[in-house]
C-alpha cells in the first residue's frame, strides 16, 4: 500500500509540475519497495467450493457469483445499475464513466449470468442494492465467505485472473480474452489499439459462453478434457 501510495503521489505531482504549478516532485527519488504482482488462481476445486458457498439471497452472493461468470471488475460489478442491462439480459453495457479504463464496455451474458440476474429480486436502481444503496460490506462478507468455503488466501479480483487463465485452458485466443476482460495493454496496446476497431462481440459471447459451460461442470464435478472448446480465428 505504501509504495501505491507514493506511485499515486509520483503521478500526482508530475501532472501538477507539467502545469507550472509547482516547480519539484518529492516523490521522484523516494526509495520504494517493488511491488509484488499477485499470481493467485483459484483451482476448480477452490473454484466450486466459492461457488457452493455463495448460495442463497444476498447481495454479496450475487456480486460473487457475476464475478466468477463474467470476469469484470469488482466494482463495476458493485455498482451495476439495472439500466445498464438489456431486456432481455443477454447484454450488460458498462458505461464509459464507470468503467476503469474509461471506454465503454460491450459484456455479453451467458445463460447461468442471465439465469443469476432473472432469480434477483429488484429492490431498486441498483441490482446488487445494499441497505443504503450499492452494496458496501466487503471485508466482512469477504471473511464469512472464507470461512463458509474453506478457501483462503484469495481477493476478489483473483477471480478476475482465474476466468482469464481459465478461457485460455478453453483454448480461447489471448485477444478474445482482453476483450471480455476489457484490458487496453498487451496485444491491444499501443498503434494496435489505434487502428483495430473490431469489436469482438461475437467472440466475447462464445467464450464467456463455454465458461459458463465449464464453471457449470466444475460445480458439477463433470469438468474434464470434454469442456475444451477451441476458439479458431475468423477465416
Amino acid at each position: 500500500m505504501a509504495a501505491r501510495t507514493a506511485a499515486y503521489g509520483k503521478a500526482a505531482f508530475g501532472w501538477a509540475m507539467k502545469r507550472g504549478v509547482i516547480q519539484s516532485n518529492p516523490f521522484i527519488n523516494l526509495p520504494l519497495a517493488p511491488i509484488t504482482r499477485r499470481d493467485r488462481v483459484l483451482s476448480d476445486d477452490e473454484l466450486a467450493a466459492v461457488w457452493r458457498a455463495t448460495e442463497g439471497v444476498g447481495p454479496f452472493n450475487g456480486i460473487v457469483r457475476m464475478l466468477i461468470l463474467t470476469g469484470q471488475r469488482r466494482q463495476e460489478v458493485g455498482d451495476m445499475t439495472w439500466a445498464e442491462l438489456s431486456d432481455d439480459l443477454s447484454i450488460w453495457t458498462i458505461p464509459a464513466s464507470r468503467a476503469k479504463n474509461g471506454a465503454t464496455h460491450i459484456v455479453p451474458l451467458s445463460p447461468p449470468t442471465q439465469a443469476l440476474l432473472r432469480d434477483l429480486p429488484r429492490l431498486g436502481d441498483v441490482v446488487f442494492a445494499g441497505v443504503h444503496g450499492a452494496f458496501n460490506g466487503w471485508s466482512k462478507a469477504k471473511a464469512a465467505l472464507d470461512a463458509r468455503s474453506g478457501v483462503t488466501d484469495w481477493r476478489l479480483h483473483d477471480l478476475r485472473r482465474t476466468m482469464a487463465t481459465g478461457l485460455q485452458r478453453l483454448g480461447v485466443r489471448l485477444e478474445v480474452t482482453e476483450q471480455v476482460l476489457n484490458h487496453v495493454s498487451g496485444s491491444r496496446a499501443g498503434i494496435v489499439g489505434i487502428y483495430q476497431r473490431h469489436d469482438f462481440a461475437s467472440e466475447k459471447r462464445a467464450a464467456l459462453e463455454a465458461w459458463g459451460k465449464h464453471l457449470s461442470g466444475v460445480v458439477e464435478g463433470r469438468a474434464g478434457v470434454s469442456n475444451v472448446v477451441l476458439m479458431q480465428p475468423r477465416t
